[in-house]
């Protein structure tokens, strides 16, 4: 059974997800503050955080920068939970330490599918990595594996969620040209973290005599 630590400061916004996540078959555990969070964390390692941003006085985005700075708690992933749409600047700022960022309201289906994907995503990944790593592969070319495999599924996550955000509002509204670049650019870069992680796994199919 895996353990989900919810974060939200409103104590209705807790109960409700802590209900979902145990009809769904996880072991909910709370905070009420981002700091409250933090004390939690000092003793017990969730397998996932659901970690809400518009909280007051320390938001999410800050408790997500002690969580990520943590040696002890970096590797968690990270679902951050808002009402309010994702801006460019955050994708760009945080999207390499979240591993999903959802939407409230949510369905049960949408939060099971989001932590099931996170989850499974993880787990193929270490498998890749101990394969790789018992087959001899450098340790600088395993930490870039990871890295890639990681932000290329986080970055089309957010690019989807920022597309859809910015596609029902008016461009000329002063920041549509802006974040029409940004999205651009975001594209761009997956691009090219794919090609270059397709690269990696074509070592490793070599490495494994697959190719």
């Amino acid at each position: 059974m895996y353990t989900i630590l919810v974060v939200d400061d409103s104590p209705m916004i807790v109960d409700v997800f802590v209900t979902m996540l145990e009809r769904g078959g996880y072991k909910p555990i709370t905070a009420y503050s981002g700091e409250e969070s933090l004390e939690v964390l000092k003793t017990t390692i969730p397998d996932l955080i659901l970690l809400d941003i518009m909280m007051e006085p320390m938001d999410g985005w800050e408790t997500l920068e002690h969580i990520k700075s943590n040696p002890r708690t970096k590797d968690i992933p990270v679902l951050m939970l808002t009402a309010k749409p994702l801006t460019p600047e955050e994708a760009n700022e945080y999207g390499v330490y979240i591993a999903d960022y959802i939407l409230k309201p949510t369905t049960h289906h949408q939060l099971y599918d989001a932590i099931e994907h996170v989850l499974e995503h993880r787990h193929s990944i270490s498998a890749d990595i101990e394969r790789a790593k018992s087959a001899g592969v450098d340790q600088r070319t395993i930490d870039e594996y990871e890295r890639l495999s990681k932000s290329i599924d986080i970055n089309k996550r957010l690019l989807k969620i920022l597309e859809t955000t910015y596609n029902i509002k008016d461009a000329k509204a002063g920041m549509g040209e802006n974040i029409t670049r940004a999205i651009k650019s975001m594209a761009m870069s997956i691009k090219f973290q794919e090609e270059r992680l397709q690269q990696i796994r074509e070592q490793f199919s070599e490495v494994f005599g697959e190719g």
